[in-house]
């Protein structure tokens, strides 16, 4: 496996809990929730913990404050009319089918939207801000929140991630599997470096058949090892996989219902890309394993996210972006699978790059150095 060390920030954030700082400050935490499609929660109170990243939350946050004009700018509800956001860096753009859907059913005048509104927009008055993020992926974007902020209470300690080794880190967090761990990482060994592409779309998210469909066809166009994570349960009895599928691609695929260690798995030698719905916790697991990635986003942040890593970070390309319901062509699907494992593609070296800082970022780096300055700060009140 390609191990990372990413647990020195993990063990001082544990540790600051441990030791009660958090309440000597009366803080809410708000950990991994996702909340009517944003992983952003209403926090009115002191610190607030967001898991989405610093882009991300910059979208939000605009979009919030200027819903009632975008609505109006957008009066016939053209679903491709385009958004321009000039008050926040690099001037991204997003079609209106991008904004997430409670923004799009937002009325005017209505109790509950104007409450969850007034929330939202009331944690930018927080006394700070931790973000699971480092400085090297987003540093533009903090610095714009510390504007909106008005103060530079606005921390990068992450990435905060879950240990990759160890038989605790393997099989303690996840649930069913149709595919049992010792399994999945005999056959991962066999395969040859980055020679493996990783699919898998989240917890939340499910492919209509016409989308399994246009995937399974490119994997059996395309020449790559791959695993492919299916959302279930034991229960389930939801099965989208093409009849047949399994055999046509013999060993060269393994295909997994239920759940997987993906961290782990992205850090394995035997990966070398991710095609992902684009959720913060899997961009960063991603830029941990060093993987390219292929984006597919589908709801929420992650299209956000995709334009960051797409566009502007440019370690990651785009293989599906009109929606929930879109539908990718096959034969381009399995022309950018091949792509996505050379060693020659330009997104491989920016991620190899990034996951180094990602590293020195946690170890003693710029991580670090937020979280004692905001110890510090903290211990002083």
């Amino acid at each position: 496996m390609r191990h990372q060390k990413v647990t020195h920030v993990q063990k001082d954030f544990c540790l600051l809990v441990k030791e009660d700082y958090i309440s000597t400050l009366n803080i809410i935490i708000v950990i991994d929730i996702l909340f009517l499609e944003l992983n952003v929660i209403i926090v009115i109170d002191v610190l607030l913990l967001l898991l989405a990243g610093a882009f991300s939350s910059s979208f939000i946050h605009t979009l919030w404050r200027t819903i009632e004009q975008a609505i109006a700018k957008n009066g016939d509800g053209d679903e491709n009319f385009l958004l321009a956001f000039q008050e926040i860096p690099n001037l991204p753009e997003f079609p209106w089918w991008q904004v997430p859907q409670v923004m799009r059913d937002y009325e005017t005048g209505d109790q509950e939207f104007e409450s969850f509104r007034k929330g939202m927009l009331a944690n930018m008055t927080s006394w700070g801000i931790l973000y699971n993020t480092f400085e090297k992926l987003e540093e533009v974007y903090i610095n714009h929140m510390k504007s909106i902020m008005g103060h530079d209470r606005v921390w990068a300690v992450g990435p905060l991630l879950p240990e990759t080794n160890g038989p605790i880190a393997i099989t303690g967090r996840g649930g069913w599997s149709t595919v049992s761990p010792d399994h999945l990482f005999t056959w991962l060994d066999e395969k040859p470096n980055e020679s493996v592409v990783y699919i898998c779309f989240g917890s939340q998210v499910e492919l209509n058949e016409k989308q399994m469909s246009a995937l399974a066809r490119a994997l059996e166009l395309s020449k790559v090892n791959f695993i492919l994570c299916v959302k279930g349960s034991e229960s389930s009895t939801i099965w989208t996989i093409p009849s047949g599928f399994e055999d046509r691609v013999g060993n060269r695929g393994l295909i997994v219902m239920g759940w997987v260690p993906q961290l782990a798995m992205l850090t394995h030698r035997a990966v070398g890309s991710f095609v992902t719905h684009c959720g913060w916790n899997s961009t960063l697991e991603a830029i941990i394993g060093g993987v390219v990635m292929l984006t597919w986003p589908m709801i929420a942040d992650q299209f956000a996210n995709a334009a960051l890593l797409v566009d502007q970070l440019g370690i990651a390309k785009r293989a599906c972006d009109g929606g929930p319901e879109s539908v990718p062509d096959s034969v381009e699907l399995a022309r950018l699978l091949d792509e996505s494992l050379s060693v020659e593609r330009p997104e491989r070296v920016k991620i190899k790059e990034l996951n180094q800082e990602a590293t020195n970022a946690v170890e003693q780096g710029t991580s670090t150095r937020d979280l004692d300055t905001f110890v510090k700060l903290v211990s002083e009140i």
